[in-house]
């Protein structure tokens, strides 16, 4: 009896004592293997990001060195420099010398510290005391071969180091108290079983019964250590990298290869529609088409949306898909059917009548309805269905637009945990206290917080969801790394300010802009010289239409000299005409309108013209080429890409831009006419002054926008989301690996 007793007490002691060793053990070797492993990643990743400065700006350098423009090609090796790990560029020529070198080159550095063997080279060199990664490539014609020269600063992997190493420390330590608390559980058990054993072969001598000398045996489970690696980092705020659909598509192949990408929106890309010449097809005027269609050109895969046209459902097939866009098709389109009852509950009851004004703040009282509440959850729930039944594999990128979709996501999250859900919210998000108006704010808010990541236009935006999710919610915000924790499941909420193509697809076939102009003139019987300001977007009180009627009359009246020689092109194309609001604004637009043009009209002059009807990107265009300037006097706005499309349109460098301080555009096109749409005077004032703007001023405003747009366009905005979803779906997948194990 006291042998089984030694034996059995001493296992959990043994266990321990084996626990121990295996942690120091982990830490002997863990340690020094964490510094070789994360010194690998660092100089795979600075690596990867000059061989992507290469292909960004290899070909303008070649043009620079070919021609010799050497301030071309210092600027271009400027753009390269903003990134904040790089420390210099500069070209070494034949004879060992530097040129072009950003001012930020060290100035201890020079072509003979490195070797320059005609073919990409990598090596580690010291600069001002500094550990200093160099890249080079070789560029430029035979005529006149030079290296291209990048220098990393590798500080940072010292810090990174020390980091992992404390993690990996915490980390240790923390299982030494697991394996402690498991032994102490176990030596319970232990014991337990062991006086139960005792009392029962007491028993059992009382009785007189043999003793069988059996005793149950004790399971050792061993955890399995997992190790995560980074794949990469994509640059997609550098300014240097030139976004196309060819660069999205090429990043999505490196970040996230076999990827499955569904959208899921309200407004279809393609509506089909029957006319007396057949079935016609429609591109509808949205800026959420607008920015997600050339994503979906890029990266394929399935668009779901409600099917709204009177020809939809004849040219679907038998799952309810079209292949789009119809003369190169690129992704598919499922159509969902909505019936009249749900139609007005869920679209034009909550959604318009409920949640727009809520969040656009317009002075529009939102009306709420049970009734509408109920068909709203009921849509959420089809179209994430939907998503389930179309999607090819278990862990798909789903893109979810807008508020028509607030209860999707944790919908979706339940029929699919492992998908990566981006919910983007492309209209304003209030304050705390205003949103607090809405009955159902917990369930919004619980229905975002299934998104993995959650994308606003502004950081503002993003600021007032965490106030709201802070009022209403029991969670877990971490304001600094911008997440939210609801019920253990983590949203990242994150700025992405949304764009448009560059360049614009409409753009490719425009006339000149002399042609433009004189077309729009003659077609509204208008002097070649007369100047022509423009407005085009849809029917919706939060867009200023009244207010910039308004200021217009107010200029008039003050500078009585532009009557006859200037006209203004209201194009709205007429939306959600059922509310009362919407089509109330129409009736407004019309009445205002006469007024003014009765007031300062002069036989066939009229200072305002309402062009009420759908336009087609191309006439957008045109319109915008013949303007003289734009106005965007939202009282309300997300981003309003109506300000970027005007931008990327004026090629001449030409025309003025006046923007309403509360679009989220107006952050970003800062060399615009920025003003407060509910101040009269002050839209007149700017309008005087646009209406006088020498040609070099617009020039200079014009490019500075121009750029911007070119830069910051759809491509980036897609990417960013993307390279953001790739790394937590790398993240999810090793804790998957982690689960099952």
């Amino acid at each position: 009896m006291r042998q089984t007793w030694r034996l059995t007490v001493t296992r959990p002691f043994r266990f321990i004592l084996g626990g121990v060793l295996l942690i120091v053990a982990l830490s002997l070797v863990a340690i020094p293997f964490t510094g070789l492993l994360i010194s690998k990643w660092s100089q795979f990743d600075v690596q990867s990001r000059s061989r992507l400065v290469l292909r960004a700006i290899e070909g303008p350098v070649d043009r620079a060195l070919t021609s010799g423009d050497e301030a071309e090609l210092a600027a271009l090796l400027e753009a390269v420099a903003r990134d904040e790990r790089i420390l210099g560029v500069g070209l070494c020529d034949e004879s060992q010398r530097l040129r072009g070198a950003t001012r930020l080159m060290p100035p201890s550095f020079s072509c003979d510290q490195i070797d320059l063997p005609g073919v990409e080279s990598f090596s580690r060199i010291t600069s001002e005391g500094l550990p200093v990664f160099a890249a080079s490539f070789p560029v430029g014609p035979p005529e006149a071969p030079a290296h291209l020269i990048v220098l990393h600063d590798l500080s940072y992997i010292g810090a990174r180091l020390a980091q992992a190493r404390t993690l990996i420390g915490v980390a240790l330590v923390g299982v030494a108290l697991v394996t402690a608390a498991i032994a102490g559980l176990l030596l319970l058990l232990v014991m337990r079983g062991w006086m139960t054993s005792l009392r029962q072969a007491v028993e059992d001598l009382r009785a007189g019964k043999p003793q069988s000398g059996e005793r149950p045996a004790l399971s050792n489970p061993i955890q399995t250590l997992l190790k995560s690696l980074d794949a990469g980092r994509a640059p997609t705020d550098s300014p240097d990298v030139e976004w196309t659909p060819q660069t999205l598509h090429n990043l999505l192949l490196d970040a996230l290869p076999d990827a499955e990408v569904i959208v899921v929106s309200n407004r279809e890309p393609y509506i089909h529609n029957n006319t007396d010449e057949g079935v016609v097809l429609q591109t509808p005027a949205s800026g959420l088409v607008s920015a997600l269609e050339p994503v979906m050109r890029a990266c394929g895969g399935t668009w779901i949306a409600h099917g709204s046209g009177t020809a939809d459902q004849e040219t679907v097939d038998a799952g309810d898909t079209v292949a789009v866009p119809p003369d190169d098709p690129a992704y598919r389109l499922r159509r969902i059917w909505l019936t009249e009852e749900e139609q007005d509950g869920y679209y034009y009851g909550f959604a318009n009548e409920g949640l727009w004004p809520l969040c656009h703040i317009a002075f529009v009282r939102p009306t709420f309805r049970e009734s509408d509440w109920h068909y709203y959850t009921q849509v959420n729930e089809r179209f994430a269905e939907a998503v389930a039944r179309e999607a090819r594999t278990e862990d798909p990128i789903v893109l979810v637009q807008d508020y028509h979709f607030a209860l999707a996501p944790k919908m979706i999250r339940e029929r699919l945990p492992k998908a990566t859900i981006i919910t983007f919210w492309h209209i304003p998000w209030p304050n705390a206290e205003t949103f607090g108006i809405c009955p159902w704010k917990e369930q919004i808010l619980e229905g975002l917080l299934g998104s993995s990541i959650l994308g606003f236009h502004t950081h503002y935006h993003c600021n007032n969801f965490f106030e709201t999710v802070d009022r209403f919610i029991e969670s877990r915000i971490d304001r600094e790394y911008r997440t939210v924790t609801l019920g253990g499941d983590e949203t990242a909420v994150r700025p992405y300010p949304i764009s448009i193509a560059w360049p614009p697809k409409a753009l490719a076939a425009q006339p000149p802009v002399e042609v433009c102009r004189a077309q729009v003139r003659a077609q509204h019987g208008l002097d070649p010289d007369h100047k022509v300001a423009v407005g085009i977007e849809r029917f919706d009180y939060t867009k200023g239409i009244l207010d910039r009627m308004r200021s217009i009359d107010l200029l008039l009246e003050q500078k009585p000299e532009w009557k006859g020689r200037f006209t203004f092109l209201q194009v709205a194309a007429p939306t959600r005409s059922k509310l009362a609001s919407y089509s109330r604004l129409q009736e407004e637009a019309v009445e205002l309108a006469d007024e003014i043009n009765a007031r300062h009209g002069d036989g066939d002059y009229r200072p305002i013209r309402l062009l009420i009807r759908h336009h087609e990107p191309w006439e957008v265009f045109r319109i915008f080429r013949a303007a003289d300037l734009c106005i965007v006097s939202s009282l309300h706005d997300g981003m309003n890409l109506v300000a970027k499309e005007f931008v990327a349109a004026r090629d001449d460098d030409a025309g003025v831009l006046i923007l309403s301080t509360f679009t989220g555009a107006a952050r970003e096109l800062s060399e615009a006419l920025i003003v407060n749409p509910y101040d009269g005077g002050e839209m007149a004032a700017a309008l005087h002054t646009a209406l006088n703007m020498p040609p070099e001023e617009q020039r200079e405003r014009m490019r500075q926008m121009r750029q911007q747009v070119r830069e910051q366009n759809v491509y980036r905005w897609a990417g960013r989301m993307l390279i953001d979803a790739g790394r937590i779906r790398r993240r999810q997948r090793i804790l998957d690996l982690a689960r099952e194990q």
